[in-house]
């Protein structure tokens, strides 16, 4: 039995170029897929820019070993969400650096060796849900990712993030044309950084212009799930610990409900739902 042999849905999440906040995405939806009341693993491959630790806020985390492989960070200590039952697993090459200035330079067999690892000795368990955040681009990890995938389960598809800029697009037609080469179906697009949400009045300005995602999804016939603002609240959120009435600190599952890109990511995450469960099933 692989580790993977209990993940009932694997999605990738790619993009064409880095900087569109793919990790973001990443995060997001994995405590949107949470506030569903699914569990959900999150796999970081982006070895050089592991971000997945900082984006959850358990960066001091360390990874446990156990008979058969490593056992992922749960976020939030294990708590799951209130109401909902669901709760997130997270594996990054960031829990085995000795600091988060360490620089990960390694040549491509070395990162296709740990690739392999993450996907054959990670004991994710039972779970609805594994998002993979890979690097950007199509590197030589993602090459080896969709091989291993192949040999190891059935990806469900992948969730391409892009910016408005005709320069991010245009990075994004590769990621399609790769993933139709390697046969990884697309779930569809994600517009990031659609305008900026001003903190203090809440107005949103198109700093990098608007609609670019919407396009490039129409002409590849790809579904648009949506168009997603820069919130600096979102990142606030991740950086400050907040406590309840009682002292007790509100978990980051908790605490994403009332953030103003909760209810966007909701829907996006019930696409995602929409257009995998119906047509994959249970592995």
């Amino acid at each position: 039995m692989t580790s993977l042999a209990k993940v009932k849905h694997v999605v990738l999440i790619l993009s064409g170029k880095g900087g569109v906040g793919k990790s973001s995405v990443t995060t997001q939806l994995a405590l949107s897929l949470a506030t569903l009341g699914h569990n959900v693993g999150v796999l970081d491959i982006d070895l050089t820019g592991p971000n997945i630790p900082r984006m959850f806020g358990i960066e001091s985390s360390t990874v446990l070993s156990a008979p058969g492989g490593w056992i992922p960070v749960t976020v939030d200590g294990g708590e799951t969400l209130k109401n909902s039952g669901g709760s997130i697993r997270c594996m990054s090459l960031g829990f085995l650096l000795r600091d988060r200035g360490d620089s990960v330079v390694w040549r491509g067999p070395k990162k296709t060796a740990m690739v392999r690892q993450f996907l054959t000795d990670v004991l994710w368990g039972e779970m609805d849900y594994l998002l993979v955040d890979t690097p950007p681009g199509t590197s030589d990890e993602h090459i080896s990712l969709a091989e291993q995938l192949r040999s190891l389960t059935i990806v469900d598809g992948a969730v391409i993030v892009t910016t408005p800029q005709a320069v991010a697009t245009a990075d994004v037609r590769k990621e399609v044309n790769f993933c139709k080469k390697v046969g990884i179906d697309i779930l569809g697009v994600v517009e990031n950084m659609s305008g900026f949400v001003c903190p203090h009045c809440a107005e949103c300005t198109n700093v990098f212009s608007s609609g670019g995602g919407k396009v490039l999804a129409q002409q590849f016939q790809i579904d648009f799930f949506g168009a997603v603002p820069i919130d600096p609240t979102f990142v606030m959120m991740i950086e400050e610990e907040t406590k309840d009435e009682e002292g007790k600190k509100v978990s980051l599952l908790d605490k994403y409900q009332k953030n103003a890109l909760s209810p966007i990511f909701k829907d996006i995450a019930s696409k995602v739902v929409a257009k995998t469960i119906p047509t994959s099933g249970d592995k």
